[in-house]
This record gives structure tokens, sequence and C-alpha cells, in this order.
């Protein structure tokens, strides 16, 4: 971290027209955005949500409680913008990309749709590796190519959504084997599962990991062993984005496991990203916690899509205007405390 511009962000934003720190985690957010881009005028530029969206081999399992089809379902109704996502980056002027990363359908061939099909959805872990050690790295390798193309139009802010179903599960397992922590701290009810369903879905998914024996805990292996084509992909996009500069917004418990997963590869992503609301999945939670992560919103949301980030920029743009609009103590000519 270079000390010279971060005082000076610092005291920029100490000296403001307020009391220091009353602007609680907006100032924690300026001067994050501030140093990413080593400025004391930050600006947020073209905004862009990339969704991406898998099939997973897992949801035959019935570890979801909406049928495997939806996946590609709800892709569609992504391009004709009906979701949830559609709306929120719609209000706050986001661009929103949607990304094939490997949905069991085919699409044809769609404008409002970026091919990266890998294939058509991960094998079940249950009984196998969910994708090959090259599919692993070709998402990898697809992931930081989009955001490339991103980043080339002037964009310095992404957020990533996921839409696949069963890939809680995915996240879930990648969790608990990354964090060495017991997997029933890490599954939750997923799409709405009730009590008797989620007993099953631990079940299975006790049964998948001991299937599997001992994977070791190397980010590589894990996902490619339990992790979805989507999830590797929003591994690989906020790689490039952080090594490009840009600030990285992290949405709900997938899109986290996919930083969880990127982190552990390189621990600088830490400093470009904001992660944007704690969903009620059960174990994102936890994985903030560990993460040492301050979300900006709770306000119960578990949807996915990257709707936790479309929701929660506009704090980073309030965050952004006080630091560059606010008046100093100096340039109002208000007295600043005297103890």
């Amino acid at each position: 971290m270079n000390s010279e511009i971060a005082e000076q962000i610092q005291h920029k934003i100490d000296f403001k027209t307020k009391p220091m720190g009353a602007l609680g985690l907006l100032e924690k957010l300026a001067f994050q955005i501030a140093h990413i881009q080593g400025t004391l005028t930050p600006a947020l530029i073209k905004p862009h949500i990339i969704v991406f969206a898998a099939s997973h081999g897992i949801a035959a399992s019935g570890v979801s409680a909406y049928p495997p089809e939806v996946t590609a379902q709800m892709v569609l109704n992504f391009i004709s913008g009906g979701a949830a996502i559609n709306v929120f980056t719609k209000q706050n002027g986001i661009e929103l990309l949607v990304v094939d990363a490997g949905v069991d359908f085919d699409f044809g061939k769609n404008e409002k749709l970026i091919d990266a099909k890998v294939a058509f959805g991960t094998r079940s872990f249950l009984t196998g590796p969910a994708m090959s050690a090259a599919e692993c790295q070709e998402c990898l390798r697809r992931g930081r190519e989009i955001v490339a193309h991103v980043h080339a139009t002037g964009c310095n802010v992404i957020g990533f959504g996921e839409m696949g179903i069963g890939n809680t599960s995915s996240a879930a397992v990648i969790m608990s084997k990354l964090l060495n922590v017991p997997l029933a701290d890490c599954v939750g009810k997923g799409t709405g599962l009730n009590d008797g369903q989620l007993s099953a879905k631990l079940a299975t998914l006790t049964q998948a990991m001991q299937n599997h024996g001992d994977t070791g805990a190397n980010p590589l292996r894990v996902l490619q062993t339990f992790g979805g084509f989507e999830i590797a992909m929003i591994c690989g996009a906020m790689l490039e984005a952080a090594e490009r500069g840009m600030v990285v917004l992290v949405d709900g418990f997938i899109a986290s496991v996919a930083y969880l997963c990127a982190f552990q590869m390189h621990a600088d992503l830490s400093l470009h990203a904001v992660f944007c609301h704690e969903s009620t999945e059960k174990g994102h939670g936890y994985l903030l916690r560990h993460l040492n992560a301050e979300p900006i919103l709770h306000v119960g949301m578990r949807l996915g899509e990257g709707t936790g980030c479309a929701v929660a920029y506009p704090i980073l743009q309030s965050a952004v205007a006080f630091l560059n609009e606010m008046a100093s103590f100096e340039s109002a000519g208000v007295s600043n405390k005297s103890l």
C-alpha cells in the first residue's frame, strides 16, 4: 500500500465538514476506492455487472427446490429483461452482461448473450470430479478474457452475479474444504428447501465429500472437483479485474465462495473487493466473518444474480460523491473541534 497517498486520502476524509468517522462505512469505502485508483478524486466509470450461468450435474440429485431446467429458463429471462437484476441495473445505470458459462441448453446465436460455454453443464461431483483440470483452467481463462474486454471500454468498477441450480451445493462444499470447517456450517436452504430437504441435501453432499477422499485444500483442485463453470469463471474474472485496478463488487454466497478461491490464489484481491451484502444463506455470514469482510447491506436478500451488487452500488456513489464534493473545514470557513 502506498503510504503517502493513503495518508493524503485519509486526511482529506478526516477534514471534511463533519465529525471524524461520522459517515461510518462511507468513509471506509471512499478510502478504499480512492486508494485502488491512486487518486484524491476517484470516479466510478461505466459500471458493469456480469452474470455467469451454468448447469450443475449435482442438481440431478435433488439438492435444490427447483428443477435443473430453471437455469436455462432464467438465462432467457435475463436476456429478455425480466429478472430482478435487470430491474436493479437499469435503475442504477449499470451495464448488464449475461454469460453462458456452461448451461445445458442450446441458446443459438443471441446478441444479448455472451457464449463462453465450456460444456453443457458440469458432471455430478457425487460420482466424480465436476470438471477436468483443462475445463477448470479454460473457465479461469474465459472469465479473465471477458473482464479484459469490459475493462477496455473504460469500465473501472465491476460486479459478478451467477445463475445455476445446484450452485449453493458446490459453494458449500468448496467453502468447507478451503476453510476446513464442518459442512453443516456451510450448507443452507438455497432456493428454498424445507427442513427435510435440507437434511437430505446435507447427506448427499457429505457422501460426495467422502467419495472424493482427501482432495486437500488447494483452491484449483477443490474448484475442479466440486465447482461449477460459473463459479470458476467468476474466480478468473475477479483476478483479472483486480490486476487491472478495478473495484470488484462481491455479491452473495456463491460469489463470495468464488472470491474465496480467487483470494487463496492471490491475496491482493482483498484490496479491491467490496462486499455488497450479507445474504441469509447459512454459510455466508460465517464466510464473511472469516474474511474480516464488512458487507454494505443487511437486507435479507438471497437471490444471487448480482442483485446485491446492483442494490449496493448507490452507496459506493455516495462515498465517492462526499469525498469529491463535500467542503473541508478550511474551504467552508467552519471551525474544527478544539480538542
